[in-house]
Formats: C-alpha cells, structure tokens, sequence
C-alpha cells in the first residue's frame, strides 16, 4: 500500500495536468526510497521501477501497458491487470500469506539497485535504446522548460563532465 504523502503527490500532479509517466513517478521515488532506507530490497533497478509502476497503477493512475513486442506478455498481463485493479476503488485485499510470501522473498534481495550508479546506468541505457532522434527531442524540450537558471546550471555540469572525461 502507498504511503498517504506519496498517493497526495501524485494526486497534486494529476491536478496540474501532468502525464500519468510523471504522476507514476511519484511511487517509483516511493520504492527507491523503501530500498534505500532497507525496508525491502531488489534484484535489479528495472524490478524496483517495476513495483512503483505497479503500485501506480493500483492506486488509479491511467498508465497504459507497455506496448505489445517491448515486454513480455506476462509483464503486459500484469500490467493490464494492475490497471483494472486501480479503476475500482473497493479491491479485493491480498492474502496475509501471498503478502509475506512477497515481503520475504524482497528482503532476501541486495540493496544496491536503489543506488545513484546503479539508477544512472538504467537511465543511460534506456537512453541509448531510445536513439538519436528522441533524445534530441528530449533535449529540445528541456531546453524550452529549464529556465535561464536551469539552463546555466546543466551548461556547467555538462563541463564538468567533459573536463572530467579528458583528464
């Protein structure tokens, strides 16, 4: 079950007419945030993404499924099922032994995948994946949203990194 401040957040976010990826986000910080103060754990960055998706969806976030040929059709099951689930509000509750069952199984799981390096090398590879195009897209619009002081302040970074790259 989501924490009540995470649920507000995204609630706030589908107020102001962001995107349900964004609203989503709201519970993947959520997860990150279980991981990294050792409540559970996860085997890998993309499964503690995944359980904040889920979570998302549960709780009545209009986050569609992944599209068919990207995932596995267990995933898309999954998926479609979650969303089901959040369009009602009266859910069946899970069983007491299904829930410690899953709780067990994730405190056995390393808590490195909540780490800073662990999140920046999914982020860079999924980047990758994405290709040139929707990357320059991405950073067309960042440049649009960012603001002068945003701007400054990523033009600086981005010199850091390329000092840092040549020594």
């Amino acid at each position: 079950m989501p924490e009540k401040e995470t649920l507000e957040r995204a609630q706030e976010d589908a107020r102001e007419g962001k995107s349900p990826s964004t609203q989503a986000d709201e519970f993947v910080k959520e997860e990150m945030d279980h991981i990294r103060e050792g409540k559970h754990g996860a085997r890998s960055p993309q499964q503690a993404i995944a359980i904040g998706l889920s979570k998302a969806r549960q709780a009545g976030v209009k986050l569609p499924p992944p599209k068919k040929g990207s995932t596995s059709e267990a995933t898309r099951a999954k998926a479609a099922r979650d969303e089901r689930q959040g369009q009602f509000s009266s859910r069946k509750k899970t069983s007491a032994k299904r829930s410690r069952a899953v709780s067990r199984a994730l405190k056995r799981e390393g808590r490195d995948s909540a780490s800073h390096a662990a999140l920046s090398r999914q982020a860079h590879r999924t980047g990758r994946q994405r290709g040139s195009v929707a990357r320059k897209q991405s950073a067309t619009k960042a440049v649009r949203t960012k603001g002068a002081a945003g701007r400054s302040q990523a033009a600086k970074k981005a010199a850091r990194t390329r000092a840092r790259r040549a020594a």
